[in-house]
């Protein structure tokens, strides 16, 4: 740049990254469906006895089957939300949900949202692997330089599984918008850049068996191994 031309931003590469293909992806512990209108019945299933578990997302919890179905359905058939369903290996039996949403190919950003898990599935390899799929399918797969989290300022476990996950607080939208009837702050994360390998790899350490106590107690928590890495 000339001298005394005003700072602008680095040069980055300008190619739209591609959009998320509806296929399915297989981990260790976890396959990723896309979702469909039969996973409709599974999902009804998990969600019994968890209607806390909806507490801050945009719909749920359902009066009924047929409700969810409904739901399941209308989902299934967007592009953005791209939404999968999540299958554990150790069950074999539909458990949860996520999405790669507010996808922005010619800026490279894309978020992880719309993140349901039932019971039996939070808090377990599963969920993790889960997650990080998708991230791994948006950074490395597709190219995407920004990696988004955010959620309610009001749900505490989403905004710790962020900071579990090595995403990092960026601020607070306040009364950013209005969900349920009710006004939602939103609080926002990322990854952006050259903090995803770093991730990635403590994401996959976590993940390796040999990380596992015979009961399944992880011997390591994900910020000791990003501290390791680092």
């Amino acid at each position: 740049m000339p001298p005394g031309s005003p700072p602008v931003g680095p040069e980055v590469d300008t190619t739209p990254r591609p959009l998320p293909a509806r296929i399915a992806i297989r981990g260790q512990y976890v396959t990723l469906e896309p979702l469909h209108r039969r996973h409709a019945a599974e999902l009804w299933q998990a969600a019994q006895g968890a209607d806390d578990s909806w507490a801050y997302l945009g719909s749920g919890p359902f009066a009924s089957a047929d409700a969810m179905a409904r739901q399941v359905m209308d989902m299934a058939v967007t592009h953005d939300p791209m939404v999968w369903a999540v299958r554990p290996v150790s069950t074999g039996i539909v458990s949860g949900w996520l999405a790669l949403m507010d996808i922005q190919p010619r800026n490279a950003a894309i978020e992880l949202g719309n993140v349901w898990f039932g019971p039996r599935m939070q808090r377990t390899r599963a969920a993790t692997e889960a997650i990080f799929l998708m991230l791994k399918l948006a950074a490395d797969d597709l190219g995407y330089r920004r990696l988004v989290w955010k959620c309610n300022a009001l749900n505490a476990p989403s905004k710790r599984a962020a900071e579990r996950l090595g995403f990092t607080y960026e601020g607070q939208h306040r009364m950013h918008t209005v969900v349920k009837g009710r006004q939602r702050d939103t609080d926002w994360y990322s990854i952006v850049g050259d903090e995803w390998p770093h991730c990635r790899n403590a994401l996959l350490a976590w993940l390796d068996p040999v990380n596992f106590a015979a009961d399944g107690t992880a011997l390591r928590g994900l910020a000791d191994l990003r501290a390791r890495l680092a």
